[in-house]
């Protein structure tokens, strides 16, 4: 599901873009997920590489949205960043932070349709691995893998937790783990093989993972799950 942000401190303005947001998805067929910030401090505090577009008020009172940017992009080169502002003069420096364009306010549904019809192209351009597999219930499923939190195993079956629900698969956690080989997954102990792109964090012998979860790393496996975890942040960048 593509993730969209939106960065804005003026509530009427906010409010706007999240009314063309639903009206795109209606019109469109699309299902997005959905995201509001009130200033830019909000979106770069614990900020996640996760976002597929963030719609970028530039002028805010507390953290503008230059600065956001550049911050973001301190960990994230992915994200799609469309300015959104009153000033044309200050998307000009939208080059140094790799934006994809402004939209003026106040922002028309028709030019607003236009901008993130280019986005969704332009992700839709980027190459997802995603896996097929036959849950315990027989239904089969397609998951972006990017959304699998982490995998645990639970006796002859795996349990596939992801940002939208938890799956349950006939297999074994080393024959997952062969499958998602070169994926960026790392197992913290025997029984669970992490998403490091969904890590937030390791506190003793615990990592956190995206939406609370605690898991328990092994002593044997520590060092090799900080040289991976590590390994990620320099090539694709994460928040420590």
């Amino acid at each position: 599901m593509i993730r969209i942000g939106v960065v804005e401190d003026d509530p009427a303005s906010i409010d706007r873009l999240l009314s063309h947001l639903d009206r795109f998805q209606r019109e469109h067929g699309e299902r997005f997920h959905i995201g509001a910030f009130r200033d830019g401090r909000d979106i770069i505090e614990d900020y996640r590489p996760d976002w597929d577009i963030l719609l970028l008020d530039i002028q805010m009172a507390r953290v503008d949205g230059m600065t956001a940017a550049r911050r973001i992009r301190e960990v994230d080169s992915e994200v799609l960043i469309v300015f959104v502002t009153a000033s044309p003069q200050y998307a000009v420096s939208g080059y140094e932070v790799d934006a994809l364009s402004y939209l003026l306010k106040p922002v028309s549904y028709p030019v607003f349709a236009q901008e993130l019809g280019r986005c969704l192209v332009r992700l839709r351009r980027r190459e997802r691995r995603h896996m097929l597999f036959t849950a315990a219930d027989g239904d089969r499923h397609r998951l972006d893998i990017a959304d699998v939190l982490y995998l645990e195993s639970a006796k002859h079956n795996v349990l596939i937790h992801t940002l939208d629900g938890d799956y349950t698969v006939a297999t074994s956690l080393k024959a997952m783990e062969g499958e998602l080989e070169g994926e960026d997954f790392f197992r913290c102990n025997s029984g669970y093989l992490v998403n490091l792109r969904h890590v937030t964090g390791v506190e003793g012998n615990d990592c956190r993972i995206r939406g609370g979860v605690r898991l328990q790393i092994s002593r044997p496996r520590k060092k090799d799950f900080l040289a991976a975890l590590a390994g990620y942040i320099g090539t694709r960048g994460i928040t420590a």
